[in-house]
């Protein structure tokens, strides 16, 4: 089943799609004001899809029901991981990219993006999706199952581009971690464009901006004149 989501278009007939997976204990609404900072009128229009994570027990919480993409024991590169919900997050994922085939977008004009722990999905998703995408955005975030990387990537997003973004002054998710991430993908030869911010556990208008400049490169400037948007 595909998890319901929050969609705003920023224009008729979107050429492009980005799904954004929010962090832990919130939900698709999060990210809705992010959206007008990122896409400018009279740019190609897009379909920002914004998911909500099923709810589920998180122990690092003391096992608290909140929307979740999967279990977190705790943020710390030893702990044990919940391979079985990072797994079905990522199957929600992919039915998430069906759909919006369906609807007419084709993969290569997706954008996988998320913060924290769905910044840690839309990576490990992302990294190993059989088709190419437009790109990834990974924001205060951190890998997980890293050792599997190396077997399970997909060869069609060797070259994807990678936005990773981190404040440091983070609390939550340690910069260490978010530098861990970027080194892994960088020695694996992903074109890692790494930022990191003055600011804690959430996004700042600098961020924005340079999402903003990102995106518009990945997903494709102004249409021409005459071109359909």
């Amino acid at each position: 089943m595909t998890l319901e989501a929050v969609e705003i278009e920023t224009g008729p007939r979107p050429t492009g799609s980005v799904i954004w997976l929010h962090g832990l204990g919130a939900d698709g609404h999060d990210f809705e004001p992010i959206v007008p900072g990122l896409v400018s009128r009279g740019e190609r229009a897009l379909r920002f899809v914004f998911p909500h994570a099923p709810v589920r027990a998180v122990t690092l919480n003391g096992g608290f029901r909140m929307r979740a993409w999967y279990d977190i024991l705790a943020i710390d590169r030893r702990a044990p991981q919940d391979e079985a919900g990072i797994r079905a997050s990522q199957a929600a994922v992919e039915a998430l990219i069906r759909r919006e085939n369906e609807r007419g977008v084709p993969t290569a004009r997706i954008v996988l993006a998320g913060f924290s722990q769905g910044g840690a999905i839309a990576v490990f998703a992302g990294t190993r999706h059989a088709a190419r995408l437009a790109g990834i955005i990974g924001l205060s975030c951190y890998p997980v199952l890293a050792d599997s990387l190396a077997a399970e990537r997909a060869g069609a997003n060797l070259t994807t581009p990678i936005f990773l973004g981190h404040g440091l002054e983070d609390q939550v998710v340690a910069p260490a971690l978010g530098e861990y991430g970027r080194a892994l993908l960088t020695t694996a030869g992903y074109p890692v464009e790494w930022h990191v911010y003055s600011m804690p556990h959430s996004v700042c208008p600098e961020e924005v901006a340079d999402l903003a400049t990102w995106l518009r490169r990945v997903l494709g400037p102004t249409p021409a004149r005459g071109e359909a948007a």
